[in-house]
C-alpha cells in the first residue's frame, strides 16, 4: 500500500507538471484571463479528486485523459451556476455560455497554440516587465514565491507585492487570450524571452529544490523556444540565440552529477556523456542567429556556452573572457560579474580575480563565497575554508551543500 501511494504521488507530480499549463491555458480561454484564479481553482479541484481516488482505486488506463475528462466536466459545471455569480462576472463570459451544454474542449491541436497564447497573453505590458515574469513564471511554470525571488535575486515579499499587483491588474482590466497583431507580438516577445530563459535556468541550476538539476523545466523551456522559431513573427535572432544556449547548456545535464546524485563539477565531467546531437543544435541556431549585425545577451551567454563545448579549442579562456566583458556591459547582474571574476582567474590568475571578486561585496551571495573559497584555496587556505563555511549559510540545494561540507573537510585534513 505504502509503495502505491508514493508511485501515485510520483504520477501526479509528473502530470502536473506535464499537463497543467496546457490546462490552465485551455480554461482561460473561456473564462478570459482576468478570471484566471477560477481557472487554477478548477485544475486544483480536478488534482485533489486524482489524489483522492487513485488512494482507492485503479489508477485509469490514460490518466492524463481522466485529469481532462474531470477538468472538463467541473468547468461546465461552473458555468452552469453563473446565476452565483456577480453581475460583472456574468457580464464578463456570458459570450462562453449557451442554451445547450457549455462548450468547453481540450482538443490537442489547440493545446500548443494555446500554451503560446497564454505565455503572450500574461506578458501584457499594462503591467510592470519584472510583474509580467513574475506572473508568468507562477501561472504558467508553477514556481513558487521563494523560486520567482532566486530568479530574480531579490526577496520574497518583493515578489508577493509584484505578484499581488499584476494579479489584481488582470481582475480590474478585460484582458483576453486572443490572436495578437505582429507589433503586439513583437513589443512582448523580449519579456516572453525573458521567462523562458528564467525557467531554463531554474531547472539548470535550481537553487529551491532538492534537485540540482530539474530536467522538466529545462525541457518546457527548449519546446517552448522551439515553437517560437517555428513562427515567422517570433523566430527572430534573439530566439535562436537563446535556443542555442538552451542546447549548448542541456547538452552536458547528464554528466553534471554522478550516480549518486553528487555534483561533478567542468573539470571532471566525462565528456562521453556530453550529448553531441544537442551541441550540433546549438551550432545551428547560433551560426543562423548570428546571420544580421544583432548582438544580444544571448548571443553573447550562447557563445560563452559553445566555448564550454569546445574545452580543448586555444586561447578558450581569453574568447570567454571577452565574452564576458561585453556582456556585463549590455546586461549586468551579479552572476554574470562573479562568472567574469573566474574567468579573470582562468587567464590572469587566482590573486587579480579575488581583487575583482572582493570589489562586488555579494556577502549574502552563496556563488559570491564559493568562487572566493576557490580563488584563496592557492592563496591562503584559512580564507578558503571560511569562504566556503559563509557560503553553506546561503546554500538550499541539498547536493551541493553536501558537497561543499566535503571540500570543507578535505581542506582541514
Amino acid at each position: 500500500m505504502r509503495a502505491k501511494q508514493l508511485n501515485n504521488i510520483t504520477l501526479l507530480g509528473d502530470l502536473y507538471r506535464q499537463e497543467y499549463l496546457k490546462m490552465i491555458a485551455m480554461l482561460c480561454h473561456h473564462f478570459g484571463l482576468e478570471h484566471i484564479e477560477i481557472a487554477e481553482d478548477i485544475i486544483g479541484e480536478t488534482f485533489l479528486k486524482a489524489s483522492e481516488n487513485w488512494a482507492i482505486t485503479v489508477v485509469p488506463e490514460n490518466p492524463a485523459a481522466w485529469l481532462y475528462t474531470v477538468a472538463k466536466n467541473k468547468a461546465k459545471d461552473h458555468l452552469k451556476r453563473v446565476t452565483l455569480f456577480d453581475t460583472k462576472i456574468v457580464a464578463n463570459i456570458k459570450h462562453n455560455i449557451t442554451e445547450a451544454e457549455p462548450d468547453v474542449e481540450f482538443e490537442d491541436e489547440h493545446i500548443g497554440d494555446s500554451q503560446l497564447t497564454m505565455v503572450f497573453a500574461v506578458c501584457d505590458p499594462a503591467n510592470s516587465t519584472e510583474s509580467q515574469i513574475c506572473l508568468a513564471l507562477q501561472i504558467l511554470c508553477g514556481f513558487t514565491v521563494e523560486e520567482i525571488a532566486n530568479a530574480f535575486l531579490t526577496g520574497v515579499e518583493t515578489i508577493k507585492k509584484r505578484l499581488h499587483r499584476a494579479r489584481t491588474a488582470l481582475r480590474n482590466n478585460p484582458f483576453q487570450i486572443r490572436a495578437l497583431s505582429e507589433p503586439h507580438i513583437m513589443f512582448r516577445l523580449d519579456t516572453v524571452l525573458k521567462t523562458l530563459y528564467l525557467l531554463f535556468n531554474e531547472g539548470y541550476f535550481s537553487k529551491t529544490n532538492d534537485q540540482l538539476i530539474r530536467n522538466e523545466l529545462c525541457a518546457e523551456a527548449i519546446r517552448l523556444a522551439l515553437v517560437l522559431t517555428e513562427n515567422p513573427i517570433t523566430d527572430t535572432a534573439q530566439t535562436k540565440a537563446l535556443l542555442a544556449l538552451m542546447c549548448y547548456q542541456s547538452s552536458r545535464i547528464e554528466a553534471r552529477t554522478n550516480n549518486n546524485g553528487e555534483v561533478v563539477i567542468y573539470d571532471d565531467q566525462d565528456q562521453n556523456r556530453w550529448n553531441k546531437d544537442l551541441i550540433e543544435k546549438g551550432n545551428y541556431y547560433l551560426v543562423n542567429a548570428c546571420q544580421g549585425n544583432q548582438v544580444s545577451k544571448y548571443h553573447l551567454e550562447a557563445g560563452i556556452a559553445y566555448w564550454h563545448t569546445n574545452p580543448a579549442a586555444l586561447n578558450k579562456w581569453q574568447h570567454i573572457l571577452q565574452l564576458y566583458n561585453q556582456l556585463i556591459l549590455i546586461a549586468y547582474s551579479p552572476v554574470i560579474a562573479l562568472n567574469r571574476a573566474f574567468a579573470i582567474a582562468m587567464v590572469y590568475g587566482n590573486e587579480k580575480a579575488i581583487l575583482e571578486t572582493e570589489k562586488l561585496k555579494l556577502a549574502t551571495n552563496d556563488h559570491y563565497h564559493k568562487l572566493l573559497g576557490y580563488l584563496y584555496e592557492t592563496v591562503d587556505l584559512d580564507k578558503a575554508i571560511e569562504h566556503y563555511s559563509l557560503a553553506l549559510q546561503y546554500i538550499k540545494t541539498k547536493a551541493v551543500k553536501n558537497d561543499l561540507i566535503k571540500k570543507i573537510e578535505q581542506l582541514k585534513r
